[in-house]
């Protein structure tokens, strides 16, 4: 017994000094990194510059991937392109395939027209539903773009001291493809991306201007919703104003269904389990102001933090509608388009990585934030694998975040210096997660 148990304590003390020497040699790996990434900051800003002055809408990044192909090709990666119409991937082979770690950026940009002011502002102008308007990154997927093929410089560089693998993502059309056509992170899983490069973790990030930069958002569980978006089309019977007892009037049965559909979220579901929003953005109807219309047309959204409620609230909107509809004898429908399910953030995954993450931004930096009711597309990675999204700031320091133009305006702005936080981020937890599985 005695000696049973003299090999059991010789076994964990040499397991622990293992243990300790892949720790040693990741705090070696990390410090390099480190040191890496403020080589390269220089480069990572000129990047993001580029990449602001030349943006391009959903499914045509064609400029936009070819730099980070030539970029990725220079590494010595081998590269595709042409993924989901314009998005690039490339694989960073360590000493082993596994584990195989998938980073992340969007890459597209959005209708927006950008005032004059910073010397890199984006003067490209297109037509975008019939409309002239300008095309800016305005919800900051340059500084993701630059900040990965920061990553991939550096986790190159030292390709060979990596224990894993890791999965290069440039992603189109995150902002949704044009219509008539597929894109995005859906599209990509669905040409076979995980079936290519058998992925066992996924990161992301966001620059967000409601937090300072250089602060770091997360949340585990639930983070960011799930959306569906939903048209509502009236059936009324047309005639003049001054009959309106002729008529079907589709504006009053409109605008019955508009107050009826808000208590589906007050009212119907339960909403100590998770929030829910329902709007109507859009109403039209009718031409003329003397004439009672034929029907009238309505377009919403749905925002929810539950798989399950986002089918119940679904189910609710179209017997709401339809009820309401009949009893004002006429009929109306409801088409969906679904959009993206909830982001999840694995709650394992993100209690193991929010140490690297303190070391990195500053324990006072990482903060848990509030559920945000935006969708993300990254969401279709973590229904494959576990995956952390979290939010870097962009706000700069000393100025109120809460008060900043919000991503999507022609206003927002990211302050330069969050862009290094990001990259050591992405790359502290590609190294973590690595070492935390050779550990295991």
């Amino acid at each position: 017994m005695e000696k049973n148990k003299f090999l059991l304590a010789v076994i964990f003390l040499s397991g622990c000094m293992l243990c300790g020497a892949a720790r040693a040699q990741e705090s070696v790996l990390l410090s390099q990194a480190r040191k890496a990434t403020q080589d390269i900051e220089a480069q990572l800003i000129g990047w993001r510059q580029y990449f602001h002055a030349n943006p391009e809408l959903s499914n045509r990044e064609f400029r936009t991937a070819e730099k980070i192909a030539a970029h990725l090709r220079a590494l010595g990666l081998d590269v595709e392109t042409g993924v989901a119409h314009t998005g690039v991937v490339a694989l960073v082979r360590g000493r082993n395939l596994h584990p195989m770690v998938a980073l992340r950026a969007d890459i597209d940009a959005l209708p927006v027209t950008e005032p004059a002011g910073l010397p890199f502002a984006s003067q490209v102008t297109t037509t975008f539903n019939n409309q002239q308007t300008g095309v800016m990154h305005a919800c900051g997927h340059d500084t993701h773009i630059a900040i990965l093929m920061a990553a991939a410089e550096v986790l190159a560089s030292m390709r060979d001291r990596l224990s894993g693998s890791v999965l290069l993502i440039f992603q189109p059309a995150e902002e949704g493809p044009p219509e008539g056509e597929k894109g995005g992170a859906r599209l990509m899983l669905d040409e076979g991306l995980f079936e290519r490069y058998p992925v066992d973790v996924a990161f992301g990030l966001h620059t967000w201007s409601a937090l300072n930069a250089g602060v770091i958002g997360y949340r585990s569980g639930p983070m960011m919703a799930s959306y569906d978006n939903f048209k509502i089309r009236v059936q009324g019977l047309q005639a003049h104003a001054s009959k309106p007892w002729m008529s079907i009037d589709p504006i009053v049965v409109a605008s019955q269904i508009v107050l009826g559909i808000q208590t589906i979220a007050s009212r119907q579901v339960n909403v100590t389990l998770a929030p829910s929003v329902i709007s109507i953005g859009s109403i039209h109807g009718g031409i003329r102001n003397n004439i009672i219309p034929d029907d009238v047309e309505m377009l919403g959204t749905i925002r929810t933090f539950d798989a399950g409620m986002r089918k119940d609230i679904q189910r609710r909107l179209v017997t709401t509608v339809e009820n309401i509809a009949e009893s004002a004898g006429t009929t109306a429908t409801v088409k969906f388009h679904y959009g993206y399910p909830v982001t999840v953030n694995d709650p394992e995954l993100t209690a193991a990585m929010l140490p690297t993450l303190r070391s990195i931004a500053g324990a006072e930096n990482v903060i848990e934030i509030d559920l945000i009711t935006g969708a993300e597309d990254f969401s279709y990675y973590q229904q494959e694998v576990p995956g952390f999204y979290f939010m870097l700031g962009a706000t700069p320091a000393g100025q109120d975040a809460s008060a900043a133009p919000t991503n999507h305006s022609p206003l927002f702005f990211v302050d330069e210096s969050t862009l290094l936080v990001g990259l050591d981020a992405l790359v502290g937890l590609t190294l973590n997660y690595m070492d935390s599985r050779e550990a295991d």
